[in-house]
């Protein structure tokens, strides 16, 4: 059995905030479990090539924009799936953080960073 608390993780800075990944690939579930934190008013360009992510908003607000530019609000209680390996932005609001409990397919080493920059979405 794996016992642990948000207290014990360090979190991993992601580019617009925090990742305490509380599974990751040496667990061997098979997936990831993170609390993530995105801080308020980023905008984050983001593309799982190897993974399905699912995230479940705990609370803050903001929205999840696909490629195409069609939006979904996101507040706390929101569940949104990433199941075709989507393009997307994440886009927290300007007035609180966003804050998530995301499940990834396969799991994460736990180390992985995205490379925010203007070049395009994001990916690992």
């Amino acid at each position: 059995m794996i016992v642990r608390s948000y207290d014990e993780i360090a979190p991993v800075e992601w580019g617009n905030g925090t990742s305490h990944r509380l599974l990751t690939e040496s667990d061997g579930m098979g997936f990831t479990v993170c609390e993530t934190l995105v801080r308020r008013g980023t905008t984050s360009a983001l593309q799982y090539r190897r993974h399905l992510e699912a995230c479940y908003c705990i609370g803050g607000s903001g929205e999840v924009v696909t490629a195409d530019g069609e939006h979904h609000k996101i507040m706390e209680g929101t569940l949104y799936a990433l199941d075709k390996h989507d393009a997307h932005y994440l886009v927290a609001s300007d007035d609180e953080d966003l804050r998530l409990i995301s499940v990834f397919n396969p799991p994460l080493r736990g180390d992985e960073k995205h490379d925010l920059s203007e070049d395009g979405f994001s990916q690992y």
